[in-house]
């Protein structure tokens, strides 16, 4: 399969099932609700190491949040509930209950088949030693905890489901700058991707793993077939031509949300085409043994070839 003079490879993506959450963040402006967002999701790049993989879906309108201010929506994916549960917490009270004038709702609340509910500030209104107050508004309880801006407004709990982690592809070009290039030009169309992140550093992961290492602590370690230094001294996946590999991955609340992700972001990077350098698409996988979810790349991109 070829588009615009790059090859598709005839693989796969494996992806893991997981729990999810979308928490929406309030504030002032845009500005404070993506602080408290940001800081949020730092340190949230993958479940190997850091609990959870988290990322800024979007910026929300007035007119799409329960305040009617601003705000930003965030998505939490992790490989347990109890994590996903916990993590939610310690972040939630050391990044939004901390930024100034924000406030936190629930972002999942219907059109999922299994719905649990987690907490949001169920145990974070404790902060207000005894001062906090609770009011329900149209079947959902809210919590008001006076902090020393005035007080942080936050539902008391929030929806988690089953979703999908672990979704990628993998752009091979002649040379750092165009690969890097073309997952810019990817992760700016996959971002107008609702219900999806792409939760490494800008989008992008340019240290590719493989399951295991020769070291036994390692559960991963790198992928040295897709190491371009690598070629002369082990079994490479690479052509001469090929100097440069990035991954994407995608986290996303169903498979297809994954596969439209995948679908726009090959397709813009398939768009700069042989003549900006870029070669070939592929996936990581583990042999389709790791993962219940399996992403074909030809059969998401058929359309398009």
């Amino acid at each position: 399969m070829i588009i615009n003079g790059v090859q598709i490879d005839d693989t796969f993506a494996e992806a893991f099932g997981m729990r999810a959450t979308r928490v929406l963040i309030t504030a002032q402006n845009h500005q404070w609700a993506r602080h408290a967002a940001a800081a949020m999701t730092g340190f949230a790049t993958s479940v190997i190491a850091c609990g959870v993989e988290a990322g800024i879906e979007r910026e929300l309108n007035p007119s799409e949040t329960p305040d009617g201010r601003p705000g930003v929506s965030v998505l939490l994916f992790a490989m347990s509930s109890a994590v996903l549960t916990k993590q939610l917490e310690t972040r939630m009270g050391q990044c939004v209950l901390t930024c100034p004038t924000t406030a936190a709702f629930s972002g999942i609340d219907a059109g999922y088949p299994e719905i649990t509910r987690i907490p949001l500030s169920k145990n974070l209104r404790f902060f207000g030693d005894g001062f906090q107050i609770s009011k329900q508004f149209a079947g959902k309880r809210y919590w008001r905890v006076p902090v020393m801006d005035g007080e942080f407004l936050c539902e008391e709990t929030t929806g988690m489901i089953r979703a999908v982690g672990g979704g990628n592809f993998l752009i091979l070009a002649e040379s750092q700058p165009q690969a890097l290039a073309a997952c810019e030009a990817a992760i700016e169309a996959m971002r107008k991707i609702p219900n999806v992140i792409m939760p490494f550093p800008g989008g992008v992961v340019r240290s590719g793993s493989k399951v295991g290492s020769k070291y036994k602590a390692l559960i991963a370690s790198t992928n040295d077939a897709f190491c371009p230094t690598l070629k002369g001294i082990t079994k490479t996946e690479l052509s001469p031509e090929i100097e440069s590999v990035m991954e994407i991955v995608i986290d996303g609340l169903t498979a297809d949300d994954i596969k439209q992700a995948m679908r726009v972001g090959i397709q813009a990077a398939c768009e700069l085409g042989t003549q900006n350098g870029i070669r070939r698409i592929s996936a990581g996988n583990y042999g389709g043994k790791l993962g219940q979810f399996h992403f074909k790349l030809r059969e998401i991109m058929g359309a398009a070839a």
